[in-house]
């Protein structure tokens, strides 16, 4: 393979999905965000003229002089996974790879007129081969779906925020967009995520490196069923307090929760979408100009419909109690609110059952 073109196949039997649009993994609200921004007459020369005030050439000078780029001669085995993962993608440009010195385990896809990928040797040191193909294509899979642009305004956008933090009602403004970025940025993790796992092909890679990323390289300590089990007690537990705390503890994050992830992806993994992609039934680069923004909306709006009705979280359970007229709201909310309905406390504060939690 060369910098624009492909001479090898990668190293072991994966599929491959010539010309493959990014829309055949992109999160429903990450897909429609960005059919809707691709159609817009002008987005990408408005953003090229922003390129002047974003910070993407000092990036790039800083990643050059502090960081190692991955090639043939440095970190070789690095490059060959990257290669691999624009061939199975059918990125034709393969994208520049900096590997930077920092014990936290990231990676991350920035720039906008050409993306650049950036992991720390944290993670490289963390995962295992299989493990870190699932990131590098997780990371090829932001660059093909456009997100290093949006990803590249956000950090724009929040270094802006703290500047003009002593501006009256300019900080509420700025953020109000970067709570927007954010919110939306979330969701490209999980089409980044199932991009991943298009390259890789090996769903329980892809696991043991999100579990890795959580609690770091003790797999002998840990176990994905378990790791899953906690994605599920974290949306059905508590009461409509901890719902509140979860929408706080997330709404200044660009990542879901890890074990969020995990669940999301192998959910995915075994819908019949990602059967069909593999079967080589995807949506085709060449379509893209023709998709509708209607029906990419009206998707988008489906799916947290969706989310709304089969959630176990109790805010969302009270949302779509009241959505279909369930009798007794005022007790339903005093319930879930109490934590009663799930056994919650007695009139001394004791927890039901006679069980008492320390700490």
């Amino acid at each position: 393979m060369t910098e624009t073109g492909f001479e090898k196949v990668p190293a072991r039997d994966r599929r491959r999905f010539p010309g493959i649009s990014s829309r055949a993994y992109e999160h429903p609200a990450d897909r429609s965000a960005l059919v809707a921004l691709r159609k817009l007459s002008g987005f990408d020369t408005v953003f090229k003229a922003l390129s002047g005030l974003l910070p993407e050439r000092s990036l790039r000078l800083l990643f050059l002089s502090e960081s190692v780029r991955v090639g043939e001669t440095q970190f070789p085995h690095l490059y060959e996974m990257l290669r691999d993962a624009c061939y199975i993608l059918d990125l034709e440009k393969v994208p520049q790879m900096y590997v930077q010195q920092d014990p936290k385990p990231n990676a991350m896809c920035i720039g906008l007129d050409e993306p650049i990928i950036v992991v720390t040797t944290g993670l490289v040191e963390l995962l295992d081969e299989e493990e870190m193909r699932a990131v590098v294509g997780h990371e090829v899979g932001h660059a093909l779906s456009g997100h290093a642009v949006y990803r590249t305004i956000l950090l724009f956008l929040t270094s802006l925020a703290l500047k003009v933090a002593w501006i009256p009602l300019g900080n509420v403004a700025i953020m109000t967009i970067v709570t927007a970025l954010r919110e939306w940025f979330r969701k490209s993790e999980l089409s980044a995520d199932r991009a991943g796992l298009l390259v890789g092909q090996d769903v329980n890679a892809s696991m043991r490196g999100l579990m890795k990323i959580a609690g770091g390289n003790h797999l002998h300590e840990m176990n994905v069923d378990s790791f899953l089990a906690q994605a599920e007690e974290y949306e059905s537990s508590g009461d409509l307090r901890d719902s509140v705390l979860k929408i706080l503890n997330v709404l200044p994050r660009t990542h879901p929760f890890t074990t969020v992830r995990a669940a999301e992806l192998k959910k995915w993994s075994q819908h019949r979408d990602y059967q069909r992609i593999m079967d080589g039934h995807y949506p085709r680069r060449d379509e893209d100009k023709d998709t509708s923004v209607s029906d990419s909306f009206r998707e988008s709006a489906s799916h947290y419909a969706d989310a709304v009705r089969n959630s176990k979280d109790p805010l969302f359970k009270l949302v779509g109690d009241i959505a279909g007229g369930a009798a007794d709201v005022g007790g339903k909310l005093r319930d879930r609110f109490t934590g009663a309905a799930g056994g919650g406390s007695n009139a001394n504060g004791e927890a039901k059952g006679g069980a008492t939690e320390q700490g």
